[in-house]
């Protein structure tokens, strides 16, 4: 593996047919090492952006996965699975009652999703309850749980007119740990009319990550064999974009934070709680770092170090 990509984050192009883990398992093959995660599970059939984390940036995982994602994706009306997409066994059929569905009241019943609701995960998914997956406990054809959890949808909506005999494309905006198959099947049943998720494609993660960034396994490994850069498929270490700011640190707060002792900055927007990504002054990044105490009114506060990278 190339001393440049030892560190950072490589945005992946996912293919359908394979999972997540099976990115990670020809990453670390390609690129020769063991420390390599993923940020954010995609199913086996959907395709599109993936952020894997390598070597030190593991360490970021837990940052990046909560992050929020778009996807693009199309709808079929008129039919249920038991998976809730077209990888499944039909279960139900209306094509009667999709025949009669018209662009306003879609839209309408779209529209009633977003926000904060409660949503209950798929049968045939990666969750685990008492340490078994959900997809085993349906494959043996006992009940999965009904446990809902609370997620956000900031849009969802179609992205062109109901076109008979045709999917419907659409673009869902949500919060992480959002089932697409279960707000298309909940959506199937407020209309009436059974749906399924017929294709899923992730574009982007926060406003940071974007599928024109990344490249598929197969274009990687060329141009690892053939000695090129990965080109913007891979960001360095020191260059990862954060959600949250930024603090520079002086030589003093650098060597505190290095023995993770709490500093006092300058140049804090955010509230008590708030992450912040520390820089020392060649802007090499040092830590993660949390607010513990504003400081009067202005932009002073004391950050305590969470993640130390050196």
């Amino acid at each position: 593996m190339s001393t440049e990509m030892k560190h950072g984050l490589l945005l992946i192009d996912k293919h359908p047919g394979c999972t997540s883990h099976d990115v990670v398992v020809q990453a670390r093959k390609l690129l020769g090492t063991k420390k390599i995660g993923h940020c954010g599970t995609l199913d086996p059939s959907a395709t599109g952006l993936l952020i894997l984390t390598v070597g030190r940036a593991t360490r970021l995982t837990r940052f990046l996965i909560r992050a929020p994602k778009v996807y693009e994706g199309t709808i079929r009306f008129g039919l249920e699975t038991d998976t809730y997409d077209l990888s499944g066994e039909v279960v139900a059929e209306h094509p009667e009652a999709a025949s009669r569905l018209d662009d306003d009241g879609l839209r309408e019943a779209m529209e009633s999703f977003t926000g904060v609701y409660l949503q209950t995960p798929p049968p045939y998914c990666a969750k685990k309850v008492g340490g078994v997956k959900y997809y085993e406990l349906a494959r043996r054809g006992e009940e999965t749980p009904k446990e809902k959890k609370e997620v956000q949808i900031h849009e969802f909506r179609a992205l062109a007119p109901l076109a008979a005999g045709q999917d419907l494309p659409f673009l869902l905006s949500c919060s992480s740990g959002t089932y697409a198959r279960s707000l298309v099947h909940e959506l199937g049943q407020k209309l009436g009319c059974g749906a399924a998720l017929a294709s899923l494609r992730r574009t982007r993660i926060s406003s940071l990550y974007h599928l024109e960034q990344a490249v598929d396994l197969d274009t990687l490994r060329r141009r690892l064999e053939a000695g090129e850069d990965p080109g913007s498929a891979w960001i360095p270490f020191d260059d990862i974009p954060l959600p949250f700011a930024e603090i520079v640190a002086d030589p003093q707060q650098e060597r505190r934070i290095e023995h993770g002792q709490t500093v006092l900055v300058r140049g804090i927007e955010g509230q008590e709680g708030d992450w912040v990504k520390l820089l020392d002054q060649r802007r090499h990044f040092i830590a993660v770092g949390a607010v513990v105490e504003r400081i009067g009114t202005g932009d002073v506060g004391i950050v305590q170090p969470k993640v130390v990278f050196r």
